[in-house]
């Protein structure tokens, strides 16, 4: 008689802990988003457990206490292993692993789990596998006991258990490599950028905490058929679609990778070269999840990454989305933007005034021209299109009367 072997990956059973410092809720919301992260990764989160305290201890991340009230609930819960909640120290994590004698995760090796799995272009793969390698260097030791517990599971995407986990000067020689191949990248995106300032095509930059719906929005504006999904992290991949305005104009609106509490350090570092299209925009679209309970701290996260990444000065419209799972009189406002626009990007309620608040921001940056141009000057017209808004045009015996709205900085070039 045939024996049949079935073949498939065992899910991964964690126990999340976390530290807080301040108030408890805040803490406990840190935990829930977490488990949204651990079910992204593709684990099942079984329990999780909060220690009060000024710091996390120096050597075990929890205090010996709390760390024997884990013990027992690893039993008790059959987990695999456990997750923490902040980025440990080599020596935290070795010190918890041979406390606790099982496999032990952070929340950066989480993250980077998911980018890892999540990146499909080639920019995005070197920039999660950089952003892996720079961690991993200087917890190789640390890291070893971990890698070596479980085949799989997480934390093993990406460059994985290759002779790359035990031998620092190559993973530095691939860093080096790395950081190349990002430079081209680079290069290319500026490239792009001039072309784009040279046809005068202003840009949006959407960006906004994780699965806050950004997109969503831009799907519904431009139809530009990418994956949107209710997970932290669906999309990695910077997306550029153009957006046609009533009227003429336009604008080129582009999608930046989510951003998310105690993002890792190395992936800002990696990732900058995407995050730039923020920085090199003319407007920033953020986009809230003001269904959220977290709304607040969200956008707090997303300022502080912005002031980071020295984006400032910036047309800045906060976008309130999923507003259709609020009620009605409910009051949102956002001192720090300069526009703010209620809408939802799943049913499409409120798109039509988030376009006409993009159409007086452009028509803001513009100057009204009126003037009468030659024959021979008629190239001029075609550049009028191109970089601004043409409201009329007459064919009369003395020439080509226009009527337009154009950039400020080009006003003079028309005469």
């Amino acid at each position: 008689m045939a024996e049949y072997f079935e073949n498939r990956e065992i899910k991964e059973r964690l126990l999340l802990v976390g530290i807080s410092t301040g108030a408890q809720d805040e803490g406990e919301a840190s935990l829930e988003e977490l488990e949204q992260l651990v079910k992204t990764a593709g684990a099942e989160a079984v329990g999780s457990m909060i220690q009060n305290r000024e710091s996390a201890h120096p050597a075990t991340y929890l205090g010996k206490g709390k760390i024997e009230e884990v013990k027992w609930k690893l039993w008790e819960t059959e987990a695999t292993g456990v997750v923490c909640d902040d980025e440990l120290s080599p020596a935290q994590l070795r010190n918890l692993e041979e406390a606790l004698d099982t496999k032990v995760l952070d929340r950066t090796m989480v993250i980077l789990d998911i980018f890892a799995a999540r990146a499909n272009t080639k920019e995005g793969k070197i920039q999660v596998e950089l952003a892996q390698l720079k961690f991993r260097a200087v917890r190789l030791v640390g890291m070893r006991n971990s890698l070596s517990r479980l085949g799989g599971g997480i934390g093993t995407r990406g460059p994985g258990e290759t002779k790359l986990e035990s031998d620092r000067r190559l993973i530095h020689q691939r860093i080096g490599q790395l950081k190349s191949e990002l430079e081209d990248v680079k290069r290319h995106r500026q490239t792009a950028r001039q072309q784009r300032l040279k046809n005068r095509i202003p840009v949006a930059a959407i960006v906004g905490y994780t699965n806050a719906g950004k997109s969503t929005l831009l799907n519904k504006l431009t139809d530009a058929n990418i994956l949107a999904e209710d997970k932290l992290f669906a999309t990695l991949d910077p997306t550029t679609r153009n957006l046609k305005l009533q009227g003429g104009q336009e604008l080129l609106l582009t999608d930046t990778v989510g951003f998310i509490h105690k993002l890792p350090h190395h992936l800002v570092e990696a990732f900058k070269s995407t995050l730039e299209e923020a920085k090199y925009s003319d407007i920033i679209l953020h986009v809230v999840d003001c269904s959220n309970p977290w709304m607040e701290m969200q956008m707090y996260v997303v300022y502080e990454t912005l002031r980071q990444l020295d984006i400032k000065d910036k047309v800045m419209v906060t976008v309130f989305n999923k507003i259709d799972q609020l009620p009605e009189d409910v009051i949102l406002r956002d001192f720090s933007s300069d526009y703010q626009v209620k809408l939802s990007a799943r049913t499409g309620q409120g798109l039509e005034e988030l376009k006409k608040v993009l159409e007086l921001i452009l028509k803001s940056r513009r100057v009204y021209l009126e003037k009468i141009f030659s024959y021979s000057d008629a190239g001029k017209i075609q550049a009028i299109r191109k970089s601004g808004q043409l409201l009329a045009e007459e064919y009369t015996d003395q020439g080509i009367e226009v009527k337009a709205y154009v950039p400020a900085e080009l006003f003079g070039t028309f005469f």
